[in-house]
């Protein structure tokens, strides 16, 4: 299968190593929806002159569903597909990513999941391995960016060789830091070539029952082959006072601090499920068990069992470890029972500084309106609000935002406080998140005629992960008026402060009205903008 071969060496991010290694690997589409810390594996797709040269589909989807749905169609045809997301993007992605198991593959699918522990950017701390061992999926968890590249073409591998997707699971230390990654050669992508069974993909109950068998088989294939995987291996220590358990990443962390070598046992886990003998062997050579796994103690919990009679583990359960947080070095050290190494705390000079609006940004005057009529002006004013930039206005000046709980939730939340009588109730939600999981909480309220007021915010992308373009660009009021929302409800004003006393006027007007009312204050990403302008000047 191979035609050429790739650039030697290469300084990659974790995620770039991912895509490179797609690319290399024979992938034939890219398919995402940005969310940190995943979004740079599309964006290098995007800009890669190797991608464009094969003809590799690499446009951004709707939202996570409709990403994994479109690549388990490019699997179908019998070519590979990677589809990535952070951890809450696998949430929505979860109803087509837990069938995907019954249904198996056909051409390899690689589904990606960039966790993000401590919540740099993120509503939660969930760990992706758990989804994945829901569904009955092998995982891979590269320690480190070279693995990451390699892991694209061993997942393919496992995923064709026993029809079935697998994770390729990240986090944000990995996802967002450099390291040189060898090249290996590229292979080929893969002629169409549909499924010999031609109700694979039909999970009529008859059919999954019988599919389902067959991935339940699968487990003890799947273990074998964490088994004899070159990613996991067993590092014999002279001191058996203690064995280790070092899961992706969290290897390098027990590395840094042992850098002429561990002196205890080493399970180096980087493929799951988790390898049973070599984990025995481990348990049976050693008085205790240190787990270190960034993320939830998945590995942990399933090891100590309900009653832990007969081996002491140790790990986030008891202590030894943060129970939140990700992992780093320091808490590796910590847990190991060695002296800190701390620098001196910042002086107190160094504050704080919390994230704001833009200067500039169309949100800005878009608020200073909200907040003037519907929480100023009214006792029980609420604004429910949604996943993007503009939730910055639970912060001060503004403390506007009474919510903030997923993609799409403000409609369906502000629907669901005027169903219990709270007037108004208002919602804010990005012109990209409408799109990604809006419009059917707005289908609701139409249905319902909900006595709310949508404002969706359009400043013409995507702009809190990178200004990617927006699907509702020139699209949104055709798209309200598609899903029967009363033309003369929806209003389109400019967010200027030499338009402020407009905006109050058109926001208390539409707040009066008995029924569904959406405001869209358009002007674009100051971000975006200056980017252009720049461009257009070089």
């Amino acid at each position: 299968m191979e035609v050429s071969v790739a650039k030697n060496v290469m300084m990659l991010m974790g995620d770039e190593a991912i895509a490179q290694g797609a690319i290399d690997a024979g992938v034939s589409g890219f398919y995402a929806y940005p969310g940190t810390p995943s979004t740079e594996i599309m964006e290098y797709a995007q800009h890669s002159k190797d991608a464009a040269v094969l003809n590799i589909h690499r446009q951004w989807s709707a939202n996570e569903k409709t990403a994994m749905e479109s690549a388990l169609g490019m699997s179908y045809c019998g070519k590979r597909a990677m589809v990535s997301m952070k951890h809450v993007g696998l949430n929505v992605a979860a109803d087509p990513f837990v069938n995907s198991g019954v249904t198996g593959a056909n051409g390899g699918i690689i589904v990606v999941a960039a966790d993000d522990p401590s919540m740099h950017s993120s509503q939660n701390e969930q760990d992706s391995r758990i989804l994945a061992q829901f569904a009955l999926l092998p995982i891979f968890e590269p320690a480190n960016q070279q693995e990451a590249y390699d892991m694209a073409f061993a997942g393919y591998e496992l995923s064709e060789k026993y029809k079935t997707p697998v994770m390729l699971r990240i986090t944000t230390r990995l996802a967002h830091s450099r390291a040189g990654v060898e090249m290996k050669p590229r292979l080929k992508q893969n002629a169409m070539k549909l499924p010999e069974n031609k109700r694979q993909f039909v999970l009529l109950p008859g059919i999954a029952r019988k599919q389902y068998k067959t991935l339940v088989a699968n487990q003890a294939k799947f273990m074998e082959e964490a088994e004899k995987s070159p990613f996991n291996r067993y590092i014999d220590g002279a001191d058996k006072s203690r064995g280790i358990i070092a899961c992706g990443i969290a290897y390098n962390y027990l590395m840094e601090n042992y850098p002429n070598g561990c002196p205890h046992p080493v399970l180096k886990l980087c493929q799951y499920p988790a390898p049973k003998k070599l984990i025995e062997k481990l348990v049976k050579e050693t008085k205790e068990v240190l787990v270190l796994e960034d993320g939830q103690p998945m590995l942990e919990e399933s090891l100590r069992g309900l009653l832990d009679r007969d081996v002491k583990v140790k790990g986030r359960i008891t202590g030894e470890l943060p129970r939140d947080g990700e992992l780093n070095p320091l808490f590796v050290r910590r847990a190991l029972g060695m002296a800190d190494i701390c620098g001196a705390p910042a002086p107190a000079i160094v504050a704080p500084r919390p994230p704001a609006f833009c200067v500039g940004c169309g949100h800005i005057d878009a608020y200073n309106a909200i907040k003037q009529v519907v929480t100023t002006g009214y006792e029980d004013g609420h604004v429910f609000a949604d996943i993007g930039c503009y939730t910055l206005a639970a912060l001060p000046p503004f403390e506007v935002v009474n919510s903030c709980v997923d993609m799409g939730a403000s409609i369906t939340m502000a629907k669901g406080a005027a169903d219990a009588g709270l007037f108004p109730a208002c919602a804010v939600i990005g012109d990209s998140t409408f799109c990604h999981s809006g419009m059917t909480g707005l289908l609701d309220c139409v249905i319902e005629n909900s006595n709310v007021v949508i404002f969706i915010l359009d400043n013409s992308a995507t702009a809190m992960t990178g200004g990617q373009d927006s699907h509702a660009l020139g699209r949104l009021e055709a798209i309200c008026k598609g899903l029967g929302v009363d033309e003369k409800h929806i209003r389109i004003v400019n967010p200027l402060k030499k338009n402020h006393d407009e905006m109050v006027q058109v926001i208390k007007e539409e707040i009066e009205y008995k029924g569904v009312s959406v405001i869209i204050p358009t002007r674009e990403c100051i971000q975006t903008l200056g980017k252009k302008n720049k461009k257009g000047g070089e």
